[in-house]
């Protein structure tokens, strides 16, 4: 299956995923954690079937030094052990953000209860703003029909630059 449209091949389009990915930059320099970052992204990959930023964000994540265990069970992470309890709140923030069409009445008052018990003011506008870039990115992935397993960790660096 080919990508329906390369969205860097038009200025426009360029121009869009530049500052798609200035954004990007903004919540990396936040002190929301690198791991937290690329969990939350996975999962609301997942989440929207979106293989192409499922390997972007599980590749990068091996590179920076997650486990191969952890990234197995983002998917499962009710059912597992390994992830901390500000892990565990940021998935559930971003699950219940991810699925707000999906008969889900959005954010409930009890995971923003423990959202706030684990990160400060900056990283929850970090960690707010990731789940609404990457359900925007997914999007555009499954749209533009993007395929994920070619992905080279680091890549997205020179994607948009």
């Amino acid at each position: 299956m080919e990508p329906r449209m390369n969205l860097f091949g038009s200025e426009l389009g360029a121009r869009i995923g530049k500052r798609i990915h200035a954004v990007s930059l903004a919540i990396g320099e936040s002190t929301l954690p690198k791991a937290t970052r690329e969990l939350v992204q996975l999962r609301a990959s997942q989440i929207n079937g979106c293989g192409f930023c499922a390997d972007i964000h599980a590749k990068d994540a091996t590179a920076a030094g997650e486990t191969s265990l952890r990234l197995d069970l983002v998917a499962a992470w009710r059912h597992s052990t390994v992830f901390t309890e500000a892990e565990r709140a940021a998935l559930a923030l971003t699950e219940e953000g991810t699925r707000i069409a999906d008969a889900h009445h959005g954010v409930s008052d009890e995971t923003w209860a423990r959202v706030r018990e684990h990160y400060d003011d900056d990283q929850i506008i970090a960690l707010v703003s990731l789940i609404a870039m990457i359900n925007a990115t997914n999007r555009l992935g499954v749209i533009l029909n993007n395929q994920g397993g070619s992905y080279e960790p680091g890549g997205l660096a020179g994607v948009a630059g």
